[in-house]
């Protein structure tokens, strides 16, 4: 199963999200990655993002280059967990055969609200929105072994 996630530039929030699902998933043959709907080509990973990722999961990401998504991407991924409502819409309307496994990563999870960009702010805007993804992509995790049989 190939899961996407989706967020603006891919280099923080769809990153870390690809990060902590890929170090906590314990399903087999599962495995997430990332795209940025409109990046900046030669962009790396935000410097917060990148440390973050280290800190908690011993991943070196700081070399990561942002990758753009494409439709090649979003055909071939089982399911999309986009960071904001507006993110799904765009790809659900864009690409009306996948709309039923686009999600943002907050409806999925069963849970209100939507992951905002921290790009630009300090390492404590970063670091909540690092723990918001954790948390959220813990119920994401429970969600999918539901969804397998597996719990």
């Amino acid at each position: 199963m190939n899961i996407l996630f989706v967020c603006t530039g891919n280099t923080c929030r769809s990153c870390m999200a690809e990060a902590i699902f890929n170090n906590k998933c314990d399903i087999d043959n599962v495995k997430a990655y990332s795209a940025g709907l409109s990046i900046v080509p030669g962009s790396r990973t935000s410097k917060h993002s990148a440390e973050l990722v280290m800190n908690n999961l011993s991943m070196d990401i700081s070399k990561r280059s942002a990758v753009q998504l494409t439709a090649d991407m979003i055909k071939s991924a089982d399911l999309i967990l986009t960071m904001t409502n507006y993110m799904r819409d765009l790809i659900s309307s864009n690409f009306p055969e996948k709309s039923n496994n686009v999600y943002s990563v907050s409806q999925y999870a069963g849970v209100n609200g939507e992951i905002s960009d921290p790009y630009g702010g300090s390492i404590d805007v970063y670091s909540k929105t690092y723990d918001q993804l954790e948390n959220i992509i813990g119920k994401v995790l429970i969600k999918l072994k539901e969804d397998k049989g597996i719990l």
